[in-house]
């Protein structure tokens, strides 16, 4: 597996997914990013587990989590308004096109089996603040 072309790959496709001011595969802290900074995107490398299947390649598992953050304007303005779009474009940025319709899944242009959200989205909706945050799980799969 080479690694580095595959996370840069889903990195760019998420990166311009959403219209995020900032995008970075660094993570920082919500506390950390100021108001004019967001909408924001960091890319989070978590794990990855190897399966070894007799003769056959290695088959990989890489789960990775997606930080979106973004801040309300003002108090009238409830934040979930802002991150419910931003985590469409996410889910949008990993359906699948082109070639990639045909099997129904997204292989970042060939690099992977499939690149996709799997699991519970964790959010807080910024009920106490102005403050939004949800982690998005991704998990990429390489034959």
């Amino acid at each position: 597996m080479n690694r580095e072309p595959i996370y840069a790959a889903l990195f760019a496709r998420l990166a311009e997914a959403g219209g995020f001011r900032t995008a970075s595969r660094r993570l920082r802290h919500w506390s950390d990013v100021a108001a004019v900074e967001q909408p924001a995107l960091f890319l989070a490398q978590k794990s990855e587990t190897a399966e070894q299947r007799g003769a056959l390649p290695t088959k990989w598992s890489c789960d990775l989590d997606a930080y979106v953050y973004c801040h309300a304007p003002d108090e009238a303005t409830a934040a979930t308004t802002i991150l419910n779009p931003l985590l469409d474009a996410i889910e949008a940025a990993l359906a699948p096109s082109g070639a990639d319709v045909a099997t129904n899944t997204q292989t970042l242009g060939g690099l992977v089996y499939q690149a996709a959200i799997v699991g519970k989205i964790e959010t807080d909706e910024g009920t106490l603040g102005g403050q939004a945050v949800a982690i998005v799980p991704i998990r990429i799969i390489v034959p």
